[in-house]
């Protein structure tokens, strides 16, 4: 997924490498729990609707909607299925779960879709927990973010929990002045710097949107 991130969006920045701010692709994220009969969690289903530009370039890049009427033949449409989910295998797709502060490993995606809505890509995927949870004694935190703070993430929409009776998800939001501090020391580091996208730091979990999962009383 990043080298199609980074394909797609190198046909529209036209600022010189050293000058280029992070972010560059926008996603809004939303976040399905998935329960299974004994209310442990066992699955995320995670849906991601990118920004206009990156959806409107990447459309007419693969020669999809050639008369700009914002509508997909069904055949056309069915060919975006897992357009994004061409992963590397040491990416982590941008999505982390924790049980408190203990991280929880996700499966690699399965069972992809995607649509062409109002002018933007939306996708979704199905990622598994490595063994189910029960988030008693501790929350199961659902982050959603890019490391390298390429792409934006935001929590759009209140997290859904399938299941789960007696539940309950809270969204939280990142101090972003904090997180903008950093990123503008960041980017004073790397004025003039001919190598500014390679050498960007990983600053992307300063800016995590999260969603907290609680069950019981």
């Amino acid at each position: 997924m990043k080298k199609l991130l980074a394909a797609i969006v190198g046909l529209v920045l036209s600022v010189p490498v050293g000058a280029a701010a992070h972010p560059h692709v926008f996603i809004d994220a939303t976040i399905e729990v998935i329960f299974d009969a004994t209310g442990r969690a066992e699955a995320l289903r995670i849906g991601w609707t990118y920004d206009s530009l990156f959806s409107m370039t990447y459309v007419a890049e693969m020669g999809l909607d050639p008369d700009f009427d914002g509508v997909l033949t069904a055949e056309e449409e069915a060919s975006l299925a897992g357009f994004d989910m061409d992963w590397h295998e040491d990416f982590a797709g941008d999505t982390y779960a924790l049980l408190g502060e203990v991280p929880v490993g996700l499966s690699a995606p399965l069972e992809p879709t995607a649509a062409y809505r109002d002018g933007s890509l939306v996708s979704t995927h199905l990622r598994r927990l490595s063994a189910p949870v029960a988030p008693l004694g501790a929350d199961l935190v659902v982050q959603v973010y890019d490391p390298s703070f390429y792409t934006s993430y935001l929590i759009a929409q209140t997290p859904v929990l399938t299941g789960g009776e007696g539940c309950r998800v809270q969204v939280y939001e990142p101090d972003r002045a904090a997180a903008d501090a950093r990123l503008e020391a960041a980017m004073q580091e790397l004025a003039g710097s001919a190598d500014a996208e390679t050498e960007f730091p990983a600053i992307g979990a300063a800016y995590a949107e999260e969603a907290r999962i609680a069950c019981g009383p």
